[in-house]
């Protein structure tokens, strides 16, 4: 148990510190290489684990394969340009536009490709109308909260769906029928506390005169124009064919390889360089960090977690939902939270309660939990490291310390809100 434990901090320490610019990937390899050696885990954990976690971390790279394509063909860059011109000038109609593209860009694209990839287009247009620093970070800050906060609606919108999609069984129809709900409440509380925390900070008007025709941002018309039927065939699809077992990541991969061509075709994006670009690294640290984490299941640990979960499936379906989502965010915001997600699915996997609304109701809030409380330290997700990461390299600074401040003040309520909208929705659905 006590080298479980020691295993498991020592390789989250590697990851979230990266010493000497050590890849997560290979921090992640290191812990698992560890976990084998000492007979934490065995190679049929191994096995077991990838098993869980590939189909979700080959759609995750699919998925960004496409952002960066479209990106590259200047995709974002138009929609953002849309955004401001539709903000005629008004400061607080513009912040609250940011945030919706935002939310659909996390929706469709996952967390990572609005947080990663939105956000220096957004800083670009920000700086392009002559923005302040305080404005500056009161938008930057905005999306990256939001990026997460609604990356709930669809199995693909975040790898901690997909994994707990896959490792639950729960159909992309019955996933979207019970989060489209709940991550507009998520979208509605999110935009009223950052709106709270940054008002004083937003400009009362800006010069939409200045911006530049959308139309201009588009470096290849051919990607751009196949985008739309071919995001529209594949959301389509993911719904049609998961009752047929269809893996996701086999729909998405065929979507990212039919855009390949085409940019190919066109030679104005620079395919090799995308493909290079892609977070391969995730696939090692998926089977890596996941193999660490199995250590703390043989151990025993999370048999702990499993008797609080099974009080909470007694106390009915508001309970359960807010205990549920407290501790997997509290979790995640501690440990991170792609361990947090199947250390979470472990432990409710034994837990049956009487009423099979609750054991479901309990495995959405894990989940909402994962997404929303990394949001209350800067070491909660890989995703909000990497941002912090690009906003230093594009000269808009958010110390660690401003923010835990907003995360930690912020990040709770909205919390609170988003899992009571769950437990309510649920009792309508059932």
């Amino acid at each position: 148990m006590l080298a479980a434990l020691l295993i498991f901090f020592a390789t989250l320490a590697l990851v979230v510190w990266r010493p000497r610019g050590l890849n997560v990937g290979w921090s992640a390899a290191l812990g698992a290489a560890v976990a084998l050696l000492t007979g934490v885990v065995s190679w049929q954990d191994v096995a077991q684990v990838w098993h869980i976690v590939r189909d979700a971390t080959f759609t995750f790279i699919a998925l960004i394969v496409i952002s960066l394509l479209l990106d590259e063909a200047g995709f974002f860059q138009w929609a953002a340009l849309h955004v401001a011109r539709w903000g005629r000038g008004g400061g607080a109609r513009l912040f609250i536009l940011v945030l919706l593209l935002d939310a659909l860009v996390a929706a469709l694209f996952a967390n990572d490709g609005a947080a990663l990839i939105l956000t220096p287009v957004i800083i670009a247009l920000l700086r392009a109308i002559g923005l302040k620093p305080g404005a500056m970070v009161a938008f930057v800050f905005a999306t990256g909260f939001v990026a997460d906060t609604t990356s709930l609606p669809l199995v693909t919108s975040n790898l901690t769906n997909i994994i707990t999609a896959g490792y639950f069984g729960i159909g992309y129809g019955r996933f979207a029928a019970v989060m489209i709900v709940v991550d507009l409440v998520a979208l509605a509380a999110s935009v009223l506390a950052m709106w709270a925390w940054f008002r004083r900070d937003l400009p009362v008007t800006y010069p939409a005169a200045d911006i530049a025709a959308p139309a201009g941002a588009i470096v290849d018309r051919a990607v751009f124009r196949w985008s739309f039927p071919v995001l529209g065939a594949l959301l389509a699809a993911y719904f049609v064919t998961t009752r047929y077992g269809v893996p996701i990541s086999a729909l998405t991969g065929a979507a990212a390889l039919l855009l390949l061509a085409v940019a190919a075709r066109g030679r104005k994006i620079p395919v090799v360089r995308t493909l290079r670009d892609a977070p391969w690294h995730i696939v090692v640290f998926s089977l890596g960090m996941y193999v660490v984490v199995y250590g703390l299941k043989n151990a025993g640990l999370i048999d702990y977690l499993a008797t609080a979960y099974r009080w909470l499936a007694g106390e009915g379906v508001l309970l359960a939902s807010l205990g549920t989502g407290f501790i997997s965010g509290i979790l995640s915001a501690l440990a991170n939270n792609l361990p947090a997600v199947l250390i979470g699915a472990l432990a409710l996997n034994p837990v049956h309660p009487a009423d099979p609304a609750v054991r479901e109701t309990m495995t959405y809030a894990h989940l909402i939990g994962c997404n929303l409380g990394p949001k209350l330290t800067p070491f909660g997700s890989l995703a909000t490291l990497l941002w912090l990461h690009i906003l230093a390299r594009k000269g808009v600074a958010i110390g660690w310390g401003r923010y835990m401040k907003i995360g930690l003040i912020v990040t709770p309520p909205v919390l609170a809100v988003t899992l009571v909208g769950l437990g309510l929705w649920m009792s309508v659905v059932g």
